[in-house]
């Protein structure tokens, strides 16, 4: 059970938040405790949701990888909430969860990956663990593969998802709650 309470759903719906939950929908999450919790806040819930879709739904960069990279972040994190999530978009759009692990686990070293796939993984990666290593250097790198609106989409994606995952890890909300 969650440390807080998310409203429930009539309440979100009569606060004008079917929409977002409806959005959030996308993640599998059929009850959408997530935006439920933030909903204590309703302009900051919608807010807040709609910053993660636009990082995550939309962009220049492929849905599939930035999926990989948001199950990757949310395992960072130790939130057991969003790493048993999955975007109802990207895997109808191909991913499997054999790709999801194996981008979890050695992607450096995975051929199925391609260098621009392994170099956004890697900044999912070392954003958290390692950011002295996230330098002038490896945005050059990353020019390589991504053009700079891309890059900073996926440095947005990254910030604000693990943020809110850690966020989820510390009001102790779990897959099935």
């Amino acid at each position: 059970m969650p440390i807080i309470d998310p409203i429930d759903l009539d309440t979100a719906n009569d606060l004008g938040l079917g929409p977002t939950l409806e959005s959030f929908g996308d993640l599998g999450e059929k009850d959408a405790v997530f935006p439920r919790i933030l909903a204590l806040v309703p302009g900051y819930a919608e807010a807040m949701w709609n910053a993660m879709a636009e990082a995550h739904l939309e962009g220049g960069v492929d849905l599939k990888l930035k999926e990989i990279m948001r199950i990757q972040l949310a395992r960072t994190a130790h939130d057991p909430y969003f790493s048993s999530l999955r975007s109802e978009k990207a895997i109808d759009a191909g991913l499997s969860e054999e790709r999801i692990e194996a981008g979890c686990a050695d992607f450096e070293n995975d051929p199925q990956f391609t260098p621009a796939e392994r170099w956004a993984l890697r900044y999912s990666y070392l954003m958290y663990r390692e950011p002295d290593r996230v330098d002038a250097a490896f945005y050059e790198e990353g020019k390589k593969h991504f053009t700079e609106a891309q890059i900073v989409e996926l440095g947005g994606m990254i910030a604000v998802h693990y943020g809110m995952q850690v966020f989820m890890r510390t009001v102790q909300v779990g897959p099935s709650d």
